[in-house]
């Protein structure tokens, strides 16, 4: 059984012991490290490599949302679930534009937790509720200022494959091309559709309905 490895970063020692205690009763998932506040939590990612980063937003000095903007540029195949208390419209959109994969509030069940971890690294996107609401609304508001129709055949088929949950080597494999050519049009498809993050993007493209059940055949690029 490959082992989903996870890094928790809280600054509340009790809630660090009780998510750990709580991983540890699923055999899928490894509990690699623990993190005090954001900078810390950079650290430990780029030393560890963990696949998914429990990331609380508010802790002393780095904060979540830096950390989560820092550990996606390092470590763009990791995946950053934020973990919190606050659920205000204004962090979560702040979150999501920083490349947060999923938002999740403190109050979440232990089993949808667990569940959110599995389902984040086959690239699900585990978003509260109210969270949910606020970033489906946000990107919607800002359809009419996205240039999806200068997209090229090419990019719209890796916008498919990343709403897909796939990472950039994955994509690639998929497209017999380099990974750092993926990266270069991710980048292209983000400054056409004025999006700052991976997540953002995916989110549209669920959205506009893009097909992304086909996106692993590259006969289907129109």
């Amino acid at each position: 059984m490959t082992q989903t490895r996870v890094l928790i970063a809280d600054d509340h020692p009790v809630v660090r012991k009780g998510i750990q205690m709580l991983l540890g009763t699923e055999p899928s998932i490894q509990v690699v490290g623990e993190a005090i506040n954001g900078e810390e939590a950079v650290q430990k990612a780029s030393e560890l490599q963990p696949d998914v980063v429990l990331m609380d937003l508010v802790m002393p000095g780095v904060g979540g949302t830096r950390a989560t903007l820092e550990i996606k540029r390092l470590l763009p195949d990791t995946k950053v679930i934020i973990l919190t208390g606050f659920s205000e419209k204004a962090r979560a959109e702040e979150a999501v534009r920083a490349g947060a994969d999923g938002y999740l509030l403190k109050d979440v069940d232990g089993g949808d937790l667990i569940k959110a971890i599995q389902a984040v690294r086959q690239g699900g996107m585990p978003l509260d509720p109210q969270v949910a609401s606020f970033v489906l609304r946000n990107v919607e508001h800002n359809t009419a200022s996205h240039n999806a129709g200068m997209l090229t055949a090419r990019e719209r088929q890796i916008l498919r494959l990343l709403a897909s949950g796939l990472s950039n080597r994955a994509i690639a494999e998929i497209l017999k091309i380099r990974p750092g050519t993926v990266k270069v049009h991710v980048s292209n498809i983000l400054n056409k559709l004025h999006m700052a993050s991976r997540t953002e993007a995916a989110v549209w493209a669920m959205q506009q309905c893009l097909d992304v059940a086909d996106a692993s055949d590259p006969s289907k690029i129109g």
